[in-house]
């Protein structure tokens, strides 16, 4: 079921494959951005994360996701959240 994806701040996907797999832990990025339930969930393949309200966290988050060694578009991909409020934006796993 595709997420809805909210405006005006980053959104992180990650495939779950690439969160299992280098051992990335909800609590930790719960605590680390001060995240509701609301702002991670997971659907099929997808980890959503956002919207990020600390910028710097969210660009902290991005560079130890690097060091990991998950690789940008393959493995993670974000949304700025740059549109306008009355476009409604959906996110699932593609095939």
């Amino acid at each position: 079921m595709p997420l809805p994806i909210a405006a005006g701040h980053p959104t992180l996907f990650i495939t779950k494959d690439a969160f299992e797999r280098v051992g990335l832990v909800r609590a930790a990025i719960d605590e680390r951005l001060g995240l509701t339930d609301e702002e991670f969930r997971v659907e099929g393949r997808l980890v959503t994360i956002g919207p990020i309200h600390d910028e710097e966290g969210f660009e902290s988050l991005i560079a130890d996701l690097e060091q990991l060694g998950l690789v940008y578009f393959d493995d993670y991909f974000e949304l700025s959240g740059n549109w306008p409020d009355w476009l409604a934006v959906f996110a699932a796993a593609g095939a």
